[in-house]
């Protein structure tokens, strides 16, 4: 692994893929930690509008690397002013469900 962020971002930016592959594989997670790295996935996957199956690996992802309900809904909520609150609310179903929550059976 290197700390070298100049060169890491160069080999990104003229799209070297071998970067991704290299740093932040399954096994090597670059310098972020196995939770922070599956907090910022989740925040990505609500970013992009991910399908709702998504949300379960992700959210499995996370717990398994050490975070928990609380945490991963810390997360919806402090990305909305970059993704904006309808993606945020488009989300939060899905997102529900991963945890175990179905929030339309409260909602009825």
């Amino acid at each position: 692994m290197t700390s070298n962020y100049t060169q890491r971002l160069r080999r990104l930016a003229v799209n070297e893929p071998s970067v991704v592959e290299e740093e932040f594989s399954v096994t090597e997670l670059g310098t972020l930690d196995p939770k922070t790295l599956a907090l910022a996935r989740l925040a990505a996957l609500v970013a992009i509008g991910g399908a709702e199956p998504s949300f379960g690996e992700h959210v499995t992802a996370a717990v398994n690397a050490g975070a928990n309900a609380d945490e991963i809904v810390d997360v919806l909520i402090g990305i909305t002013s970059v993704v904006g609150l309808p993606r945020v609310v488009a989300a939060a179903p899905s997102l529900a469900l991963a945890l175990g929550f179905d929030v339309e059976d409260t909602l009825g």
